[in-house]
This record gives C-alpha cells, sequence and structure tokens, in this order.
C-alpha cells in the first residue's frame, strides 16, 4: 500500500508524464487518433470500466492496470489513483489514466489534475467524446434545435434532490426551455423527476433514457417526464445511462425509423410510448 507524497515546488525533470485521457463513450472508432496512440505507447494505463468492454480488450495488457469504481462494488479509492499516478511519474514512466468519455466531465479530471500539478508532476489532458454528447446523438436526439432549446445543462444525478445543500438547482432547471441532460442518474431517477415536476415543469415533457451509448448493449428507452419511472422500471434501464429531458427528446420520433448506427441500437418497449 502506498502512502501519501511529499509535495514538491519544483518540477522534475527526470519524472515521467500522465496523461489524462478520455476514451469516448465506448466504441472504439470514437477514441480520438490521439487517445489511440498514447494507448499504444504507454508504460503503464490505470483504467476504470467505463471505456467499454471493446476497447478494453484492446489494450496492451502487459501494461494495464484496473482501477475503476463499481457502484455497489469494490471499489479503488480516488486516494490510491492520485497517489499510483505519482508514484509512476517520479518512476520516468509514461502513464495513461484512461476514463470513459471525457476526463473533466463528471471524471475527476480536476481532481487529478490538480493533485499532480502540488506534486510537481508533469501532464496533459486528452479530451474525449463526452458520454453527455454521445448518447444524445446515437439516439438521434439533439441536444440544441433551433425549434426547441438553445441552451444544455449538464448535471449529475448522484445527488440527492431532497437535500438542503445541493449544487443542482433543479427548480431553475425546471424553468428553463434548454436541454437538460443528468449523468449517472438511472438510481434517483424518481427524486429528480419529482422534484422537477414539484417545481412546475410540464409532466408531458418528453425523455430519453440512454444506456451503454455506442456499446454493442447500447439501449434506448423514450417516455415523459411524468412516465420516467415507469419506462425505467419497465425496459430495466441500468447504469451506465443517461436522462435527456427537454423537448428535444421528442424530436428521435421523427428520425428513428431512418437512423443507423455501427452500434447496436436495441429499441425498448418504452420507445413507442
Amino acid at each position: 500500500m502506498t502512502t501519501d507524497l511529499p509535495t514538491e515546488s519544483d518540477p522534475d525533470d527526470s519524472v515521467g508524464r500522465v496523461y489524462l485521457v478520455g476514451s469516448g463513450p465506448g466504441d472504439p472508432d470514437l477514441m480520438t487518433v490521439k487517445a489511440r496512440r498514447l494507448v499504444e505507447s504507454a508504460d503503464v494505463i490505470l483504467h476504470d470500466k467505463l471505456p467499454g468492454p471493446k476497447i478494453l480488450d484492446q489494450l496492451p495488457a502487459e501494461a494495464c492496470e484496473d482501477v475503476g469504481k463499481r457502484a455497489g462494488g469494490d471499489r479503488t479509492t480516488q486516494a490510491y489513483t492520485n497517489q499510483r499516478m505519482v508514484e509512476l511519474a517520479r518512476a520516468g514512466k509514461t502513464v495513461v489514466r484512461l476514463k470513459g468519455g471525457d476526463p473533466f466531465v463528471f471524471g475527476r479530471g480536476g481532481e487529478e489534475a490538480t493533485y499532480l500539478a502540488s506534486h510537481s508532476v508533469p501532464f496533459e489532458v486528452v479530451p474525449g467524446v463526452s458520454s453527455a454528447v454521445a448518447g444524445p446523438g446515437v439516439a438521434g436526439v439533439p441536444l440544441t434545435h433551433r425549434d426547441h432549446a438553445s441552451s444544455v445543462s449538464f448535471v449529475t444525478g448522484h445527488e440527492d434532490p431532497t437535500k438542503d445543500d445541493s449544487a443542482v438547482n433543479w427548480e431553475a432547471l425546471a424553468a428553463t426551455d434548454g436541454t437538460i441532460v443528468v449523468l449517472m442518474g438511472v438510481g434517483k431517477l424518481p427524486e429528480y423527476t419529482d422534484a422537477l415536476l414539484e417545481a412546475g415543469m410540464d409532466p408531458d415533457t418528453p425523455i430519453a433514457l440512454v444506456e451503454r451509448a455506442t456499446w454493442p448493449t447500447q439501449r434506448i428507452a423514450c417516455g415523459t417526464l411524468e412516465t420516467a419511472v415507469d419506462v425505467r422500471d419497465q425496459d430495466g434501464i441500468e447504469p451506465p445511462a443517461i436522462t435527456v429531458i427537454g423537448t428535444v427528446a421528442g424530436t428521435r420520433q421523427q428520425v428513428r425509423e431512418f437512423l443507423r448506427n455501427d452500434s447496436t441500437d436495441r429499441q425498448s418497449s418504452g420507445d413507442d410510448r
């Protein structure tokens, strides 16, 4: 077990480099050219589970260390991951910290960047395609649309909407005409849909649930703000999934017949509601 490492004030030229890399939503074809080049040349790849099976299966096994966090299961602590990045870099290694989506969109990349900087470890951020954008896209749901939405809000679904010090203002979101994208929000779907309804959002507002966007097991289910929980339960939508709330979600019905994705698009029964 590693221990916390002392902070250094000046960079050390002998220290390796850490790359905070976003792998995209899960389809290997949606990885950036730079991300692919880095994982092929890295000494060590510290990855979580969210890059998805197709990407993880293509990584060089001898370079990989799993530092994933799984809801309700085994976890690698963030403290360990932070320390491990510094430890490897100080050993002169080129380290890829591989994350699903984009490292700076609910990926704790900001925390890791701050930790690396505080220990004088040089690093680079390599953006990835966030599931917050890719999920609606592969479902045929535009985040913005001249006839429907001129703004979009990305929020976490992990927070309890009823707690007094919630960082998410659901009342303000309910009043907007823009699109709301909730990440990591399948479990607390009843809480935040109720919060939006209580704040006055139209119960008939369309919603789309996109599970494992671009993965082979991708599924899409649609309904309304009022029926969202029933749709989730009926179709067994599970994490990782995003929730798209707004009139843009209703436009999917106009394009779904002609929408073709390389990934498997398993339509759920809720899709026709």
